[in-house]
């Protein structure tokens, strides 16, 4: 080959590592359909759940010897089908023994919430005796998937593992403008207190309806709300829970502590109950610097 063609082949080489690279910086920050998350292992949680590196959760399928193993992560836009998924442990089989907390008698958390931090929902799964977790699971629209489970193994650490599953077809990714106020139904919801980068954060999520605040929100696996926050541009995964407990009071207003990773904009969810029916309001909230 001569010197002209060699130069040309090493033109095109180059080209194709940057347009794999665009795509591959396209795919953390867009979604656009892709290939699995192949991240590397984190730190795990401290015993509060609030140290520095326990915030940056869900970005990779494996952590701490343990690693998510879902059945198949194909799913059909708008048909009901099933998540399946295992947790592999250290000794390379399911892990079959889970540890409840006094504040949370469930040992395992599921989400599910496309690339573009749009359609969350919170799955219940249940396990086989061979450790195969099964939900019911409905992909609305089509897209790249993220589903994230936090799960308490007996013989170690809490993980949060994150694994992309996806829904064939074309798809735009929403942006979410800042929002501290939501409307589900003739629900309103407010949410006070910063998010300050690195330290526990208070905030408070109110629930009102048709303009008088709402003091009758029933407990869901040991809480008055559910929060998970997720960082705009991967993902990375932050969940808190608030009462019941001594004190607590079922509404109007719901308080939590929140240790973000760093500076940005998350995507705050939070799930609240009434009347046996769970709701799910939306916020869009930067930082504060310290």
């Amino acid at each position: 080959m001569g010197v002209a063609a060699r130069l040309t082949a090493y033109a095109l080489a180059l080209g194709l590592v940057f347009a794999v690279a665009w795509f591959a910086g396209g795919l953390i920050r867009h979604a656009p359909p892709g290939g699995h998350d192949t991240g590397g292992d984190r730190d795990v949680h401290g015993p509060d759940g609030l140290d520095a590196e326990s915030a940056i959760d869900g970005l990779a399928a494996a952590a701490a010897g343990y690693r998510l193993a879902v059945v198949d992560p194909t799913f059909v836009p708008g048909v009901s089908s099933e998540l399946r998924f295992t947790v592999i442990g250290p000794d390379g089989l399911p892990v079959t023994a889970f540890t409840p907390t006094p504040r949370d008698p469930q040992p395992l958390h599921a989400v599910v919430v496309r690339r573009d931090a749009a359609g969350f929902q919170r799955l219940d799964p249940t396990m086989d005796p061979d450790g195969t977790w099964r939900a019911p699971l409905r992909l609305p629209a089509p897209g790249v998937w993220r589903a994230f489970v936090d799960a308490s193994p007996n013989a170690g650490p809490t993980v949060v593992l994150g694994v992309d599953l996806f829904a064939a077809g074309p798809f735009e990714p929403f942006t979410f403008p800042p929002s501290r106020t939501a409307a589900i139904g003739d629900f309103q919801l407010r949410l006070d207190g910063d998010l300050v980068p690195g330290v526990p954060s208070q905030v408070f999520a109110t629930v009102g309806r048709d303009g008088v605040g709402v003091t009758d929100l029933q407990p869901y696996l040991g809480a008055f709300g559910k929060l998970v926050a997720l960082r705009d541009g991967d993902l990375a995964y932050t969940a808190a829970a608030s009462g019941p407990a001594v004190g607590d009071r079922a509404g109007p207003a719901v308080a939590f502590t929140v240790r973000v990773p760093s500076a940005g904009t998350y995507r705050l969810f939070f799930q609240f109950r009434v009347a046996d029916v769970m709701h799910t309001a939306e916020f869009t909230v930067p930082t504060r610097n310290p």
